[in-house]
């Protein structure tokens, strides 16, 4: 493969009038993941270059940014699988820049916490442990491998129009807890959901599922519990936890 021709967004708000595209040539060799792009241009090129990482595995979520035209974790995109020599690197769309490839992810993760991500017991916890069959933790085998990146976020044409939009990584850890067998909260959890900027904003678009690196199935987990709201508006109770 030849070498590449890299051009990739810079800007900080302290100094810059407004947004610019540097473009770098970078000597490409086998194996070359985009993040290995950006630690070439940081590490020979331009060390002012700014953009977050933290595992390397596609586990952290830090990594996530827009590369061409589409929503990626730099660590896990292969450059070689990209079919082109020509890249474009650019932060997250849609979320405030701090600089170049950093973004700002306060209301992110300000909506995460909103949602409760955390178990709430119906009773005292037992003296051992809480039992979970396979087929109960089965159900949230999707929902458990969210790793809360923002890709989805940033793709979702609903989180563009509306600013109070929980959006679909919140609602996935939403549904994750909602279906959990050792969870009591099922009614308060659709509560914080179930409103104009929850589960009705989502207009079933797709584009979460599109580019969430670890393919989890948003869309159908926030149809699910559109259905549980439902149910219990219609006077038939919070459903039996189920698959999605």
């Amino acid at each position: 493969m030849a070498d590449l021709d890299v051009k990739v967004f810079r800007f900080d708000p302290d100094t810059d009038d407004k947004p610019r595209y540097d473009t770098y040539q970078v000597t490409y060799r086998e194996g070359m993941t985009i993040l290995d792009v950006l630690f070439y241009i940081l590490e020979n090129l331009d060390g002012s270059l700014a953009f977050r990482y933290a595992c390397r595995e596609a586990i952290c979520g830090n990594c996530a940014m827009y590369v061409n035209g589409l929503q990626r974790l730099a660590c896990k995109t292969q450059v070689k699988d990209l079919k082109t020599t020509e890249l474009f690197i650019e932060p997250l769309p849609s979320l405030p820049v701090i600089k170049d490839l950093v973004v700002d992810l306060d209301s992110f993760f300000g909506k995460y916490v909103s949602i409760k991500p955390y178990l709430i017991p119906a009773e005292s916890p037992p003296e051992k442990e809480y039992y979970q069959s396979q087929s109960d933790r089965h159900v949230l085998n999707e929902a458990v491998d969210c790793i809360l990146c923002g890709a989805c976020y940033s793709s979702c044409p609903a989180v563009w129009t509306d600013e109070d939009y929980l959006g679909p990584a919140a609602l996935i850890k939403a549904f994750r807890f909602y279906a959990d067998s050792r969870d009591g909260a099922q009614k308060e959890r659709l509560d914080l959901v179930a409103h104009e900027h929850g589960l009705w904003r989502c207009h079933t678009v797709f584009n979460c599922v599109e580019v969430c690196p670890k393919g989890i199935d948003n869309t159908s987990a926030i149809q699910y519990l559109k259905k549980q709201a439902v149910g219990r508006a219609l006077g038939m109770g919070v459903g039996k936890r189920a698959a999605t």
